[in-house]
């Protein structure tokens, strides 16, 4: 399908900061009308009201993308506001990190919600309507977590690794139909998200500050970037930063290699474990 984004109609989830903030502004940047959605209302707000400010058409709406009902009224809300829906970022998501013998079943229950079911209700919610349309492009957000293995982030690998394997092979499907679906997989990125993580039985500030010292974070705003020229290039797997593809490089040709640096990354990880 040809890209336009001019005069397009959006929905960015978790579009109040970090990447799901950047490819909002990205997309009213080239013309798109844009609803960031997130379940942070005044943030939400601030960044719908500042695209106006700018001469954009932006709005906000809160939800929780692990529950199917308002998704599915969210996206209803777009086809009723601009008569369709062109494009949805599947964007929001939260990180545990740690061994998985700390993690609970809260844990588990609210990574797999949020990181999975929430990208499954954005797609049961705007494919069958982009069908009908025959047109439109959904973006999953998964992560280079969910193309190799993520010792020490075992249950968001696990959810990013089922939102590769959704988009891939709905992909598949979708062409037919003359529905585009690509998947987002960044390396580490200074977002909110990596700030905020919830670590599981860690010194979590300690944690965060050496994960921080080894580098390759990425700013949101060249993620965007990456994301928007992958979309126009109907590119699969985005695949970014430059470290990230070299990650998955490593791991592809040299994959003994690739789970020598994943195993020293868990037991730095381990260092910071509480002691019971």
């Amino acid at each position: 399908m040809a890209i336009v984004f001019k005069g397009a109609s959006a929905i960015v989830t978790g579009g109040a900061s970090g990447i799901g903030q950047s490819i909002a502004r990205a997309l009213a940047a080239r013309g798109a009308r844009v609803l960031i959605a997130d379940i942070d209302t005044a943030g939400a707000e601030a960044e719908a009201a500042a695209l106006r400010a700018k001469g954009c058409e932006a709005v906000a709406e809160t939800v929780d993308v692990a529950d199917a009902g308002a998704v599915e009224q969210l996206v209803a809300g777009v086809a009723r506001r601009w008569g369709r829906i062109d494009f949805l970022f599947n964007n929001a998501g939260i990180i545990y990190v740690g061994e998985l013998l700390d993690m609970d079943e809260a844990a588990w229950q609210r990574c797999v919600d949020i990181n999975l079911w929430g990208v499954i209700n954005g797609v049961r919610a705007a494919y069958p309507r982009m069908v009908r349309q025959r047109s439109g492009c959904i973006v999953n957000t998964a992560s280079i977590a969910g193309l190799g293995p993520s010792p020490g982030f075992t249950i968001y690998a696990a959810a990013k690794h089922a939102v590769v394997g959704l988009s891939r092979s709905l992909r598949g499907e979708a062409r037919k139909y003359g529905v585009q679906l690509n998947v987002l997989c960044p390396g580490f990125v200074d977002t909110p998200m990596v700030r905020n993580a919830t670590f599981a039985n860690l010194d979590g500030a300690a944690a965060a500050t050496n994960l921080r010292r080894r580098g390759g974070f990425a700013e949101p705003d060249k993620v965007a970037a990456d994301l928007m020229q992958g979309i126009e290039r109907d590119t699969p797997v985005i695949v970014t930063p430059a470290t990230a593809r070299l990650a998955m490089a490593i791991l592809r040709y040299a994959p003994f290699t690739g789970e020598l640096f994943a195993g020293k990354f868990m037991e730095a990880i381990r260092g910071f474990r509480i002691r019971k």
